[in-house]
């Protein structure tokens, strides 16, 4: 994760925290657990709680129990996140990733929170994620929506963490390559 503060008024919508439950199927008392020990006793989907604290109970998800469940929690964002409907397409589903970032946050500041942006590139793209939450948990948002708006004509869609830059080792953003 990388140093960026985050302003103490910034919230993040109940629904996208779910998905750390979600996630965790086989460990939900302890992702229950994790949440309250972090200032989150209860959770509804309509609610809003400090991004901080969100932050702080996907990192300490990700030192507890490891990087291969907040893949999976990453893998669920999409089906609990608030995202625009008429998505039908890779393409529109990577463009519209910042937008569905920016639905799941509000507060003052939300705009000093990062994002994403996608380039696209013939049967692939460059997606750049410059927010402040874990490589693993946006690499797994990132495959989730690739699998699930992944061509008809394509058998698959490869999502590959660039060899330069990550925030995990103290840059300001991850690339992930993407191709189909």
């Amino acid at each position: 994760m990388n140093n960026r503060v985050i302003p103490s008024d910034v919230q993040v919508l109940g629904q996208s925290i779910m998905a750390m439950i979600g996630g965790m199927e086989l460990l939900k008392s302890r992702a229950m657990k994790i949440l309250a020990d972090n200032g989150i006793p209860q959770l509804e989907a309509q609610g809003w709680y400090p991004m901080r604290n969100a932050l702080t109970a996907i990192k300490s998800i990700e030192e507890k129990i490891g990087p291969v469940t907040m893949r999976a929690v990453g893998r669920k964002v999409p089906e609990h996140a608030k995202f625009p409907p008429e998505i039908t397409t890779i393409e529109q589903a990577m463009l519209a990733l910042n937008v569905a970032y920016q639905m799941n946050h509000r507060g003052q500041q939300a705009g000093n929170i990062g994002g994403y942006r996608f380039d696209t590139a013939g049967h692939g793209g460059r997606m750049v994620c410059d927010n402040p939450y874990p490589c693993n948990f946006d690499h797994g948002i990132i495959e989730a929506l690739c699998e699930r708006f992944r061509p008809k004509d394509s058998v698959w869609v490869r999502v590959e963490h660039a060899p330069l830059g990550c925030r995990h080792k103290g840059g300001s953003d991850c690339t992930y390559l993407i191709s189909w």
